[in-house]
């Protein structure tokens, strides 16, 4: 069967200018990307953190959805590229329109807005998707450098979307998405000698530059409803690429640093160069975050997630010379704490007797030889969604067994781990850190775990509202009579509650879990998952059980912390019930839109299955390697950039080998296959291993061998999907669009897939699921062998 051209004449693609057209589609995707991973930040911040994966779904929605009606733009009479630039000059300002509905919601958005929302954003990707599937099947003869012209723009989006967040914010690179439609308009256009519709291209992306400037100078598009209400009056306001950063003045009468417009922290307004007042000091050290410098005064500390330094004012009033501080975020570390507020803080970060880290804290944890008296980290949450967190919900590799391990093992022998979370009845957060030191002291050959632990509890009042602050302090050693002796002293002038206590009656959970002779039996017999989580599965604030996630629909107090965490779970169980029928309908739908019978060769239904294999299996191994790699490379940007551009960059060029490497041959295919699922599984039970190798690495060499060891896998996994679309070409060339949308329809499956599996059998188990279903692409291969050529001649 000869191949469809959907160009005017049936020799258009004679005259087809293959550098347009390679150019074109890679301006499109660059859009693509830059817009999908902008909405995650953009949604955070409006929504909440775990609606900024939902972002990602929508895009990869929209992507299937317009491949489907490519074969509505395919049937319309005119020339192909007028087409694709009147789509893709139609998307340039679809963003501006989406955007400003998204924007404009009122603060009372119910399920109806919502719905509104999810449409208005899968527009741009509809057209988007559109416009990819349409050249793509023009391109069928050379779907091989298409295809690596497609990874080409992705991967260029992905490094651009860090420089233009930094540099734009969130709506404008957005805005910047719009500006990249308008030059792929003008390409299509010039590829279709339509000069006059191309110089109006060119004006509406000059249009949109020029609204960029205007609007950072003077924001017309900009957040001012957040989480259902209006965002108060903020003096300072910026962007980088995991978070939106305002700081605001409180009416009780201090400076607040506000991430996404959600989670906060208040900035230390002590002078330390004048000297604080007995009462000031006396409040900072009777707070439940006090405590452990109660235990340990002058002690030498560590502050994980220091924010506004309120932690290191508790060490520097318990006498503490030596305070290491360590905040993730360089807008609040250096240019809030630093430049912008140093006089309202005194120059907290400035003073000798604290060293500033911009770092994630547990990857500093693992390079540094030092060791502490205090390790603290209070309420550092990932609330503010990277766009790897748009992937990966909440995971947080502080709160694990093995980061547990780390900690203790930077510990002096009288030193002591202190977290301050949100307190429940019953408990949840703080009940699984004590299982967490529980497993960890296990390790370090400590029997009685219940002489390490102490728990106090502040803002009791709060249990059944937003939620207690549970303190939890966790020695390398028991706590001595007279640690517990001091502690005792600050919880009563405090006016603190003392939950638990070494030699406490086991009336609280607290106490019922240390002192329990099978841990394992309580976790499962407790209503709540407070089971530990290790760096496999690193999920440590879902604690809803799994057989409860109904029951928490339908009884959880809303109000609280913990419904505003856990209410992701059945968010994603929706989620994947919403891609398997998106799948599904994708999987129909084009059977309609042909107004015909697939051919009568056999075996064409069952091999469309091969590219819903593909799609699923590339996702749920991107994504599970995105969190994998978050530990050794120390943030989250990192591992997005660094594992998606690397993967781009490799299955580009696998795609673009993929002509030679398989030439056409079921047997080669077979083997890419097959070969695709070992390297993914040497990947799964490997990358542990080479993140406690490279721990201490720097970071460029950190960098360098994530992006070679991800390569080989990345390179195969290139080849299957142009193969797959040559091979289905031959066979029916009007179904090449149809398994592009399946292939961008399974994507959404499998990145709700992803998380699922995640959270529940962990990363390893994920990436294997990945691997597997490669294996399951290579079976469609052999069910389905390719006709003999008289039987194509038909």
């Amino acid at each position: 069967m000869s191949r469809i051209v959907s160009t005017a004449s049936p020799r258009a693609s004679e005259n087809v200018h293959w550098t347009q057209l390679y150019l074109g589609l890679a301006f499109t995707t660059l859009g693509t990307l830059v817009l999908e991973l902008a909405l995650t930040r953009i949604f955070s911040v409006v929504f909440y953190y775990h609606f900024a994966f939902l972002a990602i779904s929508i895009a990869l929605f929209g992507l299937g959805a317009g491949g489907v009606f490519s074969y509505v733009v395919a049937g319309r009479p005119g020339n192909l590229y007028a087409k694709l630039g009147e789509l893709a000059a139609a998307n340039s300002l679809c963003v501006v329109l989406a955007l400003w509905f998204v924007l404009s919601r009122p603060p009372a958005a119910g399920n109806l807005t919502f719905a509104a929302i999810y449409v208005a954003s899968a527009m741009p990707f509809f057209l988007a998707g559109a416009v990819v599937s349409s050249a793509i099947s023009e391109a069928i003869d050379r779907v091989d450098r298409a295809y690596f012209f497609d990874l080409a723009g992705a991967a260029s989006g992905c490094l651009l979307l860090i420089p233009f967040l930094n540099l734009f914010g969130g709506p404008n690179t957005v805005l910047a998405a719009g500006v990249l439609y308008g030059i792929s308009a003008a390409i299509w256009f010039n590829q279709a000698g339509a000069h006059r519709r191309r110089v109006a291209a060119v004006s509406i992306s000059l249009l949109l530059a020029a609204l960029m400037v205007v609007n950072g100078l003077h924001p017309l598009l900009d957040i001012r409803i957040a989480k259902g209400r209006a965002l108060p009056h903020e003096v300072f306001v910026a962007w980088n690429s995991f978070s939106r950063v305002g700081v605001t003045w409180e009416p009780s009468g201090y400076w607040s640093i506000v991430i996404d417009a959600d989670a906060s922290t208040g900035i230390s307004t002590l002078d330390w160069h004048r000297g604080v007042t007995p009462r000031e000091r006396w409040q900072l050290l009777h707070q439940g975050p006090g405590l452990p410098y109660a235990i340990r005064p002058g002690a030498k500390a560590l502050v994980i997630g220091a924010g506004g330094g309120v932690d290191v004012s508790r060490a520097l009033a318990s006498g503490s010379d030596d305070i290491t501080a360590v905040e993730i975020n360089p807008i609040i570390a250096q240019t809030v704490m630093r430049e912008r507020f140093v006089r309202e803080n005194h120059g907290l970060y400035l003073l000798p007797q604290v060293r500033l880290y911009i770092e994630d804290g547990r990857s500093f944890v693992r390079r540094s030889r030092e060791k502490y008296q205090v390790l603290q980290a209070t309420l550092v949450d990932t609330w503010a969604s990277t766009a790897a967190g748009a992937f990966a919900l909440s995971e947080n590799n502080l709160y694990t067994t093995d980061a547990f391990d780390d900690y203790f093992s930077h510990l002096t022998d009288d030193g002591v781990l202190a977290f301050t979370r949100w307190g429940f009845e019953p408990p949840r957060e703080s009940l699984r850190l004590v299982s967490l030191a529980m497993v960890a002291l296990k390790q370090l050959g400590e029997q009685e775990p219940a002489r390490h632990v102490i728990v106090a509890r502040e803002d009791a009042a709060k249990l059944q509202g937003w939620g207690a602050q549970d303190t939890v302090l966790i020695s390398r050693k028991p706590f001595s009579a007279t640690d517990l002796a001091n502690a005792r002293g600050i919880i009563n002038d405090g006016r603190l509650e003392p939950v638990y206590l070494p030699g406490d009656s086991p009336s609280s959970a607290f106490a019922r879990l240390l002192t329990s002779e099978n841990p394992e039996t309580f976790w499962r017999a407790y209503p709540y998952d407070v089971s530990p989580v290790n760096d496999d599965r690193p999920f440590f604030f879902y604690t809803v059980q799994p057989r409860d996630v109904w029951d928490f629909v339908e009884h959880a107090n809303k109000q609280s912390e913990d419904y505003k965490i856990n209410r992701a779970v059945p968010l994603l169980f929706a989620l994947v019930a919403v891609s398997v029928g998106a799948t599904g309908l994708i999987l129909v739908l084009p059977r309609l839109l042909l107004r015909s019978r697939l051919p009568k060769s056999k075996g064409i239904a069952v091999f469309l299955l091969y590219f819903l294999c593909l799609g699923a299996g590339y996702i749920l191994i991107q994504v599970a390697l995105i969190q994998k790699f978050v530990l050794l490379l120390g943030h989250p940007t990192y591992a997005l950039t660094v594992i998606v551009f690397s993967m781009l960059v490799a299955s580009g060029a696998g795609s673009y080998f993929s002509r030679r490497a398989v030439a056409g041959d079921d047997r080669k295919l077979t083997v890419v296959l097959i070969s695709t699922a070992v390297l993914v599984s040497a990947l799964a039970f490997g990358s542990a291993h080479l993140t406690t190798a490279a721990a201490t690495w720097p970071l460029p060499a950190k960098l360098a061998i994530t992006s070679i060891v991800i390569a080989p896998a990345a390179f195969l996994m290139g080849m299957p999907f142009p193969s797959g679309l040559r091979r289905l070409e031959q066979r029916h060339a009007a179904s090449v669009r149809w398994a592009w949308s399946l292939n961008s329809a399974s994507s959404v499956l499998g990145s709700a897939a992803a998380i699922f599996l995640a959270i529940y059998i962990g990363l390893r188990a994920t990436l294997l699921a990945g691997g597997a279903l490669y294996l399951c692409a290579m079976l469609v291969i052999v069910l389905t062998p390719a006709p003999s050529r008289s039987r194509l001649a038909e």
